[in-house]
């Protein structure tokens, strides 16, 4: 390979990056955005709360689209937010439940139904 080639090949790896840290800043655009659409209480949460927007980030995209559906909606159930999501209940149910086992929501059942909410701080 001649350096030339060498050179060329680095280019491309540099550009590819690049391009890669353009595209994760674009989506954590679009998530501050749709955070700012929804109310000052997302965008600056209570200190150490469970979903902050650093805490959003830092999820997956599948992870993030539930969590702030049930931010928006306060409290809901998964049917309530596959309703939002467009997604199946029983695929935002596992996110629901997964989000709960992380930490970042508590779960509540009331007879039959499970009500999914992030909890405030300095409640009770």
């Amino acid at each position: 390979m001649t350096k030339q080639e060498v050179l060329r090949k680095k280019s491309v790896q540099i550009l590819e990056k690049i391009r890669e840290s353009l595209e994760k800043l674009n989506e954590r655009m679009e998530i501050m955005i749709e955070l700012q659409k929804h109310g000052r209480r997302d965008v600056q949460p209570l200190p150490e709360a469970p979903l902050d927007v650093m805490t959003l980030l830092s999820m997956p995209d599948h992870l993030r689209k539930t969590a702030m559906t049930v931010c928006r909606l306060g409290r809901a159930t998964a049917d309530e937010v596959a309703q939002q999501t467009r997604r199946a209940r029983a695929v935002e149910s596992a996110y629901l439940n997964q989000l709960v086992i992380m930490g970042h929501l508590k779960k509540e059942r009331k007879g039959r139904k499970a009500y999914f909410y992030v909890e405030k701080e300095d409640q009770g």
